[in-house]
């Protein structure tokens, strides 16, 4: 290759690293306006100099300023007069900003994704030892950040999408779950807010929520009382591979991919669902093949990198799947599993694919 096209390659390369640490401090400032409510104070309370967004966030003045400055000359800001001195300065949330970063019914709601990110990076040292001897970081050690962004980033459309568009979109299920006493099982529940949102859209079902992390477990019973749900939904802090008992549809949303037995845990589901129930996998929309990725495999591959993959080898044996699961992956764990098909749902959204896992043996 000519000296001149790859000192042109280099340089492009060189730019997109650049960028890419860019990119990561704004996720890091995000996730500081997100957690400390400095955006949620500038949506509700319009332009603020930094001594005023200080006193309604209970944070210090000089570091909201310097995050003031930094949100602004990265363009998530806006400044009414850049020239003035800093303590003059009001600083606002732009309009088309607010529902990305603010608002937690929002379908656009993106802060969550950032706490996500922080979060799928607290253990590198872990994750770094977990390279060398092939071991892997247990969920707890994540912390709060995992969990909670995952459960913040998902809400929206288990609230809006789950039973209103997805579900109703299996027109036998959708019937089936309109009958009184219908009953759901829910692995890997993490939160409740998949149960809770099959819950309202079907006023009579009954959930059970399964998962095995206790401050996922205690998190969704809170999440369910504060719904006043708690006479159809009940969570179970139980291992997804113990779930018992024979559901009208057992479903298993983003969670197949992190668990290192998913064989066991699909047996399981295949066991709850009996002869008549149905079982419904939803997991991350990716490629056929490495040669055909997705849209989303760069996003898939960087937190299967620091989270899912080390998460899904901390238990041993494992299949150690990763978050980029194919629909050939999974099809060949569901017939492991002993069912007969795996048919891919015709949902259309644009990071989830949807299964049907068909016949029992």
């Amino acid at each position: 290759m000519a000296t001149d096209v790859i000192q042109t390659e280099r340089d492009a390369f060189a730019e997109r690293v650049l960028d890419a640490v860019g990119g990561v401090n704004d996720v890091y400032s995000i996730y500081l306006g997100d957690r400390l409510g400095l955006y949620a104070a500038l949506a509700e309370r319009g332009p603020q100099t930094t001594d005023e967004l200080a006193a309604a966030t209970d944070t210090h003045e000089r570091y909201v300023r310097e995050w003031c400055e930094q949100q602004t000359v990265t363009g998530i800001l806006a400044v009414d007069d850049p020239a003035t001195t800093p303590e003059r300065r009001r600083y606002s949330l732009p309009e088309a900003h607010v529902e990305v970063l603010t608002d937690e019914e929002s379908l656009h709601f993106l802060a969550p994704f950032a706490q996500l990110a922080v979060g799928a990076a607290t253990p590198i040292e872990q994750v770094v030892e977990a390279f060398g001897t092939g071991g892997g970081v247990p969920y707890a050690d994540y912390g709060n950040d995992v969990h909670e962004g995952v459960a913040r980033a998902n809400r929206p459309s288990f609230y809006h999408l789950l039973g209103e568009e997805w579900l109703s979109a299996i027109p036998d299920v959708d019937a089936r779950l309109r009958r009184v006493g219908a009953r759901v099982a829910d692995v890997g529940c993490g939160h409740g807010h998949s149960a809770i949102g099959m819950a309202r859209a079907y006023p009579t079902v009954h959930v059970d929520g399964f998962d095995l992390d206790a401050a996922s477990v205690a998190a969704a019973r809170d999440n369910v009382a504060e719904a006043g749900l708690e006479d159809r939904v009940a969570v179970h802090r139980r291992d997804a591979a113990d779930v018992t008992g024979e559901y009208d549809l057992v479903t298993a949303f983003e969670c197949i991919h992190d668990v290192a037995d998913p064989v066991g845990v699909l047996r399981a589901m295949r066991r709850a669902a009996g002869d008549d129930g149905t079982v419904v996998v939803m997991d991350e929309r990716t490629g056929d093949s490495f040669a055909d990725p997705s849209d989303v495999e760069g996003l898939l591959y960087g937190f299967s990198l620091l989270h899912c993959l080390p998460v899904g080898m901390a238990e041993q044996p494992t299949t150690a799947t990763g978050t980029v699961m194919r629909a050939d992956t999974l099809a060949a764990y569901a017939d492991a599993a002993g069912f007969d098909a795996v048919e891919v749902l015709p949902i259309e959204n644009d990071f989830w694919r949807f299964y049907r896992l068909e016949g029992r043996r």
